[in-house]
């Protein structure tokens, strides 16, 4: 395993793809400092760059940039044909790529998303933490549907593209039916009854339940994952004669 996590990594930071993992992140904190600036620290004001742009718009592009980076470029040039004929499950391979992505998630999305937070503007903390939490639920979900997306499709960046911009920054954000089935409102649940009284008042509020928005994202993750295996499970190898 740790092989193909090594060359999973190479792979991901190698292409020039890894330059908007820096940029786009660089890109909030600039953003969030410029926030801070205009609105004297407001809470409200960073809760909207935070909710707004930040995990409605860059997470998911990053984890589309992550999710499809970590398998699919791999899959298209039939490079992953020899790492799928070495001796190991292809079980454990598409769960070591899923493991770099969300690590990668982590690092380059969430994180930078925290800190965004705590620039704008917060109090005690309290929003940072919330949309950490929040965040980080709704990165897992992205990456591990985009990293399945990858697998399943050779058009995964430009579904995922139309999925990242339409589904969760438009329609998810603004459209009350298509709000409950949106990654973001599952994933905002949480955070705001982490939040509690604050929740209204900075507006970070969300479609649906705690309950059913951490069943329904856990629902989504364990459903991509199984996909994403028994795909690669079938994928025949295919050389060049």
């Amino acid at each position: 395993m740790s092989t193909v996590v090594g060359l999973t990594v190479r792979g991901l930071l190698g292409r020039r793809r890894s330059l908007l993992l820096v940029v786009l992140p660089v890109l909030l904190l600039v953003l969030a400092g410029l926030t801070r600036w205009a609105s004297e620290g407001s809470v409200a004001a960073s809760a909207s760059l935070t909710g707004g742009f930040a995990m409605g718009t860059l997470l998911p592009l990053m984890c589309l940039l992550i999710g499809t980076g970590v398998i699919g470029p791999e899959i298209d040039d039939g490079s992953i044909v020899y790492l799928l004929a070495k001796p190991l499950p292809r079980r454990t391979i598409l769960l070591a790529k899923l493991g770099v992505g969300l690590v990668a998630t982590v690092v380059f999305a969430v994180l930078p998303v925290m800190a965004s937070a705590a620039i704008a503007g917060d109090e005690d903390l309290k929003l940072t933490a919330a949309y950490g939490l929040a965040t980080l639920l709704a990165g897992i979900a992205y990456t591990t549907v985009f990293v399945a997306l990858s697998v399943l499709t050779r058009n995964a960046v430009i579904i995922g593209l139309l999925y990242a911009l339409l589904w969760e920054t438009v329609l998810g954000g603004f459209v009350p039916g298509i709000r409950a089935v949106s990654v973001r409102q599952w994933a905002l649940a949480p955070a705001e009854a982490l939040l509690g009284d604050n929740a209204k008042a900075w507006g970070v509020e969300s479609a649906v339940s705690v309950p059913v928005g951490l069943s329904l994202l856990a629902v989504l993750v364990v459903g991509a994952t199984w996909l994403a295996i028994r795909r690669l499970q079938t994928l025949r190898l295919v050389t060049a004669d």
